[in-house]
């Protein structure tokens, strides 16, 4: 009886272990997103449905920041990158972290990782999480020489993987090949034919800080050539929602200015019930900017500060 209680407290144990490396526990991880209702991964990380991915590509970042800044969210956004071309991103984040290195720190966790099965440096192991869909985001703490965490291999790595490319606060090398992988971009603080050099993987899938950004795993990341997004995930319906009407308002308000039917002052206030009966009728003749319903428009529009 004793052994059989020994087997059974040991598996208890181990089971409530992480299992990758550097990793938060899947209960501090649920704890942290906790205002995520939705589909989770099996670690704990909030699970953006695809179609909501898909969407986000086509809204404008600066009105998706303005509604984050308007519901209290102050830190989402960094700009000041290099990328390899001018492709929009979105995804859902998965994160790391690295520090300078320590040879005793960095030789325990290389040890800890291979007995768990990784393979060779540590800048690799993000890249074997990765699934359809995410996008790679490392606090590289801006190192430069000696800071490139990704080269070509690892970048063909990635986009095979996720579909999708990085942000690094960091560098990458090989951008003449990287530039040849279509689809793939780059968000680097700069590019460097360096190799990484005295860094080490300190956080897989934990929360990081970029540049002036908080970002946790699962965030929706919305890059475009103005900067990047982080999008907390239970916020990203609303966000991308909000973001949308903003696109078909304008185009809306645009028209109607133009024509003279209305004028700029009555296209930026309150609409009266004359507007919104318009706006929906001119929605119904432009499908490709999606549906609405008077309730929906009348709920966004009791909400409106842009």
């Amino acid at each position: 009886m004793r052994i059989i209680l020994a087997i059974l407290t040991l598996s208890t144990v181990v089971s409530t272990l992480p299992v990758g490396a550097q990793t938060i526990s899947r209960e501090e991880l649920i704890f942290l997103t906790s205002e995520w209702k939705g589909e989770r991964f099996p670690d704990g990380r909030p699970k953006i449905p695809d179609d909501l991915l898909e969407r986000a590509k086509h809204i404008m970042i600066d009105d998706a920041w303005t509604v984050l800044k308007n519901e209290g969210y102050l830190n989402q956004f960094e700009g000041n990158w290099k990328t390899v071309n001018n492709t929009i991103m979105t995804g859902r984040a998965v994160t790391a972290m690295y520090l300078p290195s320590r040879p005793d720190v960095e030789r325990n966790i290389k040890e800890r990782g291979w007995k768990q099965g990784r393979k060779g440096n540590t800048n690799s192991w993000p890249i074997d999480i990765l699934t359809k869909g995410d996008l790679y985001v490392a606090d590289a703490f801006g190192k430069i020489s000696g800071g490139s965490i990704m080269g070509a291999t690892l970048a063909n790595s990635i986009y095979s993987k996720s579909g999708n490319g990085v942000v690094f606060d960091g560098a990458a090398r090989d951008l003449q090949e990287i530039s040849n992988i279509q689809g793939f971009n780059a968000f680097v603080r700069d590019f460097h034919p360096s190799f990484t050099e005295e860094m080490v993987l300190m956080g897989l899938n934990t929360p990081i800080r970029i540049g002036g950004a908080i970002v946790l795993p699962g965030d929706l990341v919305i890059a475009t050539m103005e900067g990047v997004l982080f999008v907390p995930a239970h916020m990203a319906e609303y966000v991308v929602s909000v973001a949308e009407f903003v696109v078909r308002k304008d185009k809306f308000g645009f028209e109607m200015v133009r024509t003279g039917k209305y004028s700029t002052g009555e296209i930026d206030d309150q609409w009266t019930d004359e507007i919104k009966t318009e706006f929906l009728n001119w929605l119904k003749k432009h499908p490709e900017l999606g549906t609405m319903t008077r309730q929906e428009l009348d709920e966004i529009m009791s909400k409106r500060t842009w």
